[in-house]
Order: structure tokens, then C-alpha cells, then sequence
């Protein structure tokens, strides 16, 4: 096994690298930026460098500064997390010619998964159903209109080199056409270093599925699907397994689907293809080439720890599970505490942490880096903690989640537990009545 990881990220990803490497017996090394030296990450971690002051593109973007704390502490491999370099195929790359093992698929894949319209032509070709809509980059509004009119609306306009709703923009009708496109562009270009878009048909209320995959050079398997279609502004809030609105014979075709595409990718390690699913029937979306926020929903109703999975993957080139050995039992719900003020337009809340208590018990699991006395600084995301509950069944799920609820604890900032107690006791949530706009359309907090 590697005997030294270094993990280029930060906050409760990074603890959750750490512990998995940890169970390994593998030495861990942090990075951390100026402002980070107190992390609970740099605090866990048998080495740590800092890397420069706090903006991402000087410390945790900066990849010459992540190359030369390699050096120093002699690390065989890099665990990227989620976010800032994890689906960055010019890092992978450097790492491959330098003989680092980036722990996740080749920069070849990275790459062509990565692109949006590459990624839509591979699921298309590979059997998965597509969304009707461009079959590459519109260059300019004039055909953009075009399709538009072929496809008819509402659209979506997505960055081709986008995500987390950044150069997305929703277009219901031509008279706000031409103003959001620029627009889009605009922000794919600020976002991504890309203005280019491509466009999309609009579904106005599908459920967001997304299947979790581990694959090596001998076989990929399933580990079934996940809902997280409680978004605010196609941000993700809580994410659940399995899906409560999607039969066994759907289930097993999108998971089979699935399999067969990631099959032929010469894909190593753990990865997400998303779907959105409306009336019946999915699409494809994209593929997430790295761990997810809610990977820990899956392993709570499997018992697989996908970062140990990943480590393993990335050292033998093979993945160990056989689709036999994928057997979900129960229901878990996750939901992603933040430090923002849901009442104000969800502001975020930075300060220092004077009081924290996070709940515990029977299958109750708390993934997060922050702690007493901790300082919560404005220069990364908001996302402090992951609450995740597990239950025998949805209902039982959903009571722990309340319970658990109740027990968090965190005063000196605004955090998101509040919102997430009224989402779930919302008979909407309890009956699995809504969709991806919910929230948005309803202005429930």
C-alpha cells in the first residue's frame, strides 16, 4: 500500500481522507493555506505545509506550491477531495509525468469527461439517453435562436467547462434570450476560463438522480443511485438513498445503463453520472469524476467506504467489489449544514465557533472539521458539516434526521440547521412530493 498521501484540499473532505488513510496505515500530509494553520484537517494530518495566503488561486489552485510540498514530504500520491483540482486533467497530468499517483482516472478521462459536450456524446454513444438540445458549442446568438426554436422553450444554457449552477442560465421565452446568453458566456468565461455554451431543453420539474460507480481495470460496479433533488439554485441541500420515487425495474436499468458506459472509459477509481428524471423516464447529465459531497449516504446503506475504495483502486489499478457484494439495506438522508443565514438571502455567516455541540447515536454520523473556538473564514465555501441518518426504512430515516437536528448545536454563526428542520418536517419532503424547484418556486425560508 502507498505508504504517504498527500491531500490537496481542505475542511471536512480532507478529515475524511485523513481517516480513511489512517485505517490503511498510510501517513497523511495537509496542505493548508495561511488562514487554515488551526484546521482541524492540518490538526489530524501527520504532516502539514502551508502553501500560501488564503485566496484558493495562491494556495489550494496553486499547483507549483502543492508540487513542491509533494517534494518535500516525499508523498507517493494525492487525494484531491471534491472541488478546487479535483477534476483538473492538467494537475492529473503533471502528477502522471512526475510519477505521483493522482488518486482518481487517468487526465485522459478527467479531460473528456470534463467536457460537458464530450461527455453528452459519449453517454449518447455508449446507449444512455440524452437531452434534447446542441450537439456541441453554439458560436453565436443567431444559432443559438435556431435551436431554440427547433428544441422549443424553456431552455437551459450551460458552460461547457461549467458546474455548480456557475454560466447556467434558465431562458423561458426569446425576449430574455439574447441578454442571458451574453450572460452566460460572461460567467463561463470569469468561472472557467471558457465562454463557451452550449444549450439544453428545460425540464421545469425533474427529480436529480445520480448513480455511484467504482471501476478498475477488471470490472466496475454499482453502488445504486442517490436523489438530491432538494436544491436552492441548483445547489445541492440534501441528498438521500434510494430514491423514493423510482421502481426496482427503472432502478436496475439505469444502474445496468450506467455500468455499460463507465465500462468503456478505462475508468479507475470512484466517479458520479448524474441524470435528471422526469415522468418516467432519465437523462443523462453528466459524470463527476471525483468523490461527491454525499458519498457517505451510499455507504451508509452499503457498508462500502468509497475513500478506501478509491486508495485501493489507485494502488492496484483493480476495484475489489463484485456487484454481489453491493447490498443496500435501509434509507439514509444527508444534509449539508452551511454557514450562511438562510433568513438573509443566505448570506454567509463567517466568525468564530463559541459554542459547538454535534449530535451522535444509533446510525447518526457527522462528517465536518469544525470545532470549539474554530474561526469560520469568508474566503472558501459555506459548508461546515454533513449531518448523515440512517434508518431501517424513509420514515425511520427522517425521525433520526429530527432528532439529530435537534441536537446540533452551533452558536456565534448563522448556520442552515434551521432551514433543514423545516424542510423536513414539510409534508412535501415527508411525502416526496417535489422536485428540483421546489424550494426556489416556494420560497420556503
Amino acid at each position: 500500500m502507498f505508504k504517504k498521501i498527500l491531500i490537496a484540499n481542505r475542511g471536512e473532505i480532507a478529515v475524511r481522507v485523513i481517516r480513511a488513510c489512517k485505517e490503511w496505515g498510510i501517513s497523511t500530509v495537509a496542505i493548508h493555506s495561511n488562514v487554515d494553520r488551526e484546521s482541524m484537517h492540518v490538526k489530524l494530518a501527520d504532516e502539514s505545509v502551508c502553501i500560501g495566503p488564503h485566496q484558493p488561486i495562491n494556495s489550494y489552485l496553486n499547483i507549483p506550491a502543492i508540487m513542491s510540498a509533494i517534494e518535500l514530504t516525499g508523498s507517493e500520491a494525492v487525494h484531491p477531495g471534491y472541488g478546487f483540482l479535483s477534476e483538473n486533467a492538467n494537475f492529473a497530468k503533471i502528477l502522471e509525468d512526475n510519477n505521483i499517483k493522482f488518486i482518481g482516472p487517468s487526465s485522459k478521462v478527467i479531460k473528456m469527461m470534463g467536457d460537458k459536450i464530450e461527455a453528452k456524446k459519449i453517454a449518447k454513444e455508449y446507449g444512455l439517453p440524452v437531452i434534447q438540445g446542441s450537439d456541441g458549442g453554439v458560436k453565436n446568438i443567431e444559432e443559438a435562436k435556431k435551436i431554440c426554436k427547433e428544441i422549443g422553450y424553456p431552455v437551459l444554457i450551460k458552460a461547457s467547462g461549467g458546474g455548480g449552477g456557475k454560466g447556467m442560465k434558465i431562458v423561458k421565452d426569446e425576449d430574455k434570450f439574447e441578454e442571458l446568453f451574453l450572460a452566460a458566456k460572461s460567467e463561463a468565461k470569469k468561472f472557467f476560463a471558457n465562454d463557451e455554451v452550449y444549450i439544453e431543453k428545460f425540464f421545469e420539474n425533474p427529480r436529480h438522480i445520480e448513480v455511484q460507480v467504482l471501476s478498475g481495470k477488471n470490472r466496475t460496479v454499482h453502488l445504486y443511485e442517490r436523489d438530491c433533488s432538494v436544491q436552492r439554485r441548483h445547489q445541492k441541500l440534501i441528498e438521500e438513498t434510494p430514491s423514493p420515487v423510482i421502481s426496482s425495474e427503472i432502478r436496475e436499468d439505469l444502474c445496468q445503463k450506467t455500468v455499460n458506459m463507465v465500462s468503456k472509459l478505462n475508468y479507475e477509481g470512484a466517479g458520479t453520472v448524474e441524470f435528471i428524471y422526469e415522468k418516467g423516464k432519465f437523462y443523462f447529465l453528466e459524470m463527476n469524476t471525483r468523490v461527491q459531497v454525499e458519498h457517505p449516504v451510499t455507504e451508509m446503506v452499503t457498508g462500502i467506504d468509497i475513500v478506501k475504495e478509491q486508495i485501493w483502486i489507485a494502488y492496484t489499478g483493480n476495484t475489489a467489489l463484485e456487484q454481489k457484494d453491493v447490498n443496500p439495506r435501509g434509507h439514509a438522508i444527508e444534509c449539508r449544514i452551511n454557514a450562511e443565514d438562510a433568513r438573509n438571502n443566505f448570506q454567509p455567516s463567517p466568525g468564530n465557533i463559541s459554542m459547538c455541540h454535534l449530535p451522535a447515536g444509533f446510525r447518526t454520523r457527522v462528517d465536518g472539521s469544525i470545532y470549539q473556538g474554530y474561526k469560520v473564514t469568508p474566503y472558501y465555501d459555506s459548508m461546515i458539516c454533513k449531518l448523515i441518518c440512517h434508518g431501517r426504512n424513509r420514515e425511520e430515516a427522517i425521525q433520526r434526521m429530527v432528532r439529530s437536528l435537534d441536537e446540533c448545536i452551533i452558536e456565534g454563526i448563522k448556520t442552515t440547521i434551521n432551514l433543514h428542520k423545516e424542510l423536513l418536517n414539510h409534508k412535501k419532503f415527508i411525502n416526496s412530493d417535489f422536485n428540483v424547484s421546489w424550494i426556489d418556486n416556494e420560497k420556503i425560508f
